[in-house]
């Protein structure tokens, strides 16, 4: 009765520790990468009122004009490129969404999609569900867990339509400067390709400044730009995204999201409205306190033994656990069971992921000390 493509998808490694974890006491999550913070008073404000004023009936498909006014501002104001709010910006159900859209607007059956590794657990299967082939290029510490043009340069076939970026990247917090994104763009350019930039995380870079691929000389036509308020600032559960791209590419989009979709949450667009105009003080100084929990986790990591390159983004690190003898999955069960720490096994964003662990420092402290405490128990000699 089930599609075959569906069947042969494996359910998400991540919400299956989630899911574990759910019930049991006194559990440390270092799993789901989700801020602890809660959502700034003032964007949750904005969202009741909203709801005082009636605002409860659907909105355009496209979503709200005011909303897609402001993402076109701060896209301007951040990346210097300029998208029109009324036929080349899409709000979508959160980032995950704008992914699945996009795979479906421009993959035929049989193209293929490059797909950098590790990366989210998300892109390969919507590619599936598209009709095309994730074809996966595997990242490693020697690079930083950068990919290089020449890598897919390597991979790309006749049936190549499209390659996926996501810098700040999950789960190995690597991010990429501008000349290396420069020399991506320029086999992009000769190979005739789409980039999917996934840039949720773009406002949590440590190291400089976040470059934008679509930003590039050339690139804004070629790049689906996706977005979101999700990770930024602390919204996950309010699900607002957004895609910015070529008209016609978003019109393509935008017929999908029409008949599967209709619109994000009225109350949740008028939040982020207030997130994007008067939140970024609030942002900032979440960002300021991944950067203190970023220092801290890897310098801890690293005392442990465990091989842990500092993330230069995102809130997330992925440390190597290749020399307990353990693979991912063993590592991440027995701490779960023997300690009651949870983390997510590597494999689970592509095989080149397996020997590492991600561990998500999107929480306070006090919770990573105790994780790491705990950690040094598990690793002690037995015996």
């Amino acid at each position: 009765m089930i599609a075959k493509r569906v069947q042969r998808i494996p359910s998400s490694g991540i919400r299956k520790f989630f899911e574990m974890v759910i019930g049991m006491e006194d559990v440390v999550s270092l799993g789901v990468g989700e801020p602890d913070f809660v959502t700034p008073w003032p964007i949750r404000e904005a969202c009741i009122y909203s709801l005082e004023k009636g605002y409860t009936s659907y909105t355009s498909n496209w979503g709200l004009q005011e909303l897609r006014d402001e993402i076109s501002r701060c896209i301007a104001s951040d990346y210097g490129i300029t998208y029109s709010p009324e036929d080349q910006i899409l709000v979508t159900t959160g980032v995950s969404e704008a992914i699945d859209l996009a795979m479906r607007a421009i993959i035929n059956p049989g193209d293929d999609v490059i797909v950098v590794e590790p990366c989210y657990v998300s892109y390969s299967p919507c590619v599936i569900f598209a009709g095309g082939k994730p074809v996966p290029v595997a990242t490693d510490p020697s690079t930083h867990f950068k990919v290089t043009p020449e890598q897919i340069e390597d991979k790309i076939t006749g049936k190549t339509k499209a390659v996926v970026l996501n810098y700040p990247n999950n789960p190995t917090g690597a991010i990429m400067k501008k000349k290396d994104l420069e020399a991506v763009a320029d086999v992009v350019v000769e190979r005739d390709l789409i980039v999917i930039s996934d840039d949720v995380y773009d406002k949590l870079t440590y190291d400089g400044e976040h470059t934008c691929f679509a930003s590039l000389n050339g690139m804004q036509d070629r790049t689906i730009l996706l977005n979101g308020l999700s990770k930024s600032y602390a919204m996950t559960g309010w699900r607002i995204g957004y895609a910015a791209s070529a008209p016609e590419i978003i019109d393509a989009m935008l017929k999908i999201h029409q008949y599967t979709m209709l619109c994000a949450p009225i109350t949740a667009q008028m939040a982020a409205i207030e997130a994007l105009r008067n939140g970024r003080e609030e942002m900032l100084a979440m960002v300021k306190e991944y950067d203190r929990r970023r220092k801290l986790i890897v310098k801890g990591f690293n005392a442990l033994g465990l091989d842990c390159l500092e993330p230069k983004g995102a809130f997330y690190a992925f440390p190597s656990i290749k020399g307990t003898g353990m693979s991912s999955d063993e590592f991440a069960e027995k701490l779960l069971k023997e300690q009651k720490v949870a983390v997510v096994p590597g494999n689970v964003f592509g095989a080149c992921g397996e020997g590492f662990i991600r561990c998500s420092y999107a929480t306070s402290r006090d919770a990573i000390k105790e994780a790491l405490e705990r950690m040094e128990v598990f690793l002690a000699p037995k015996g």
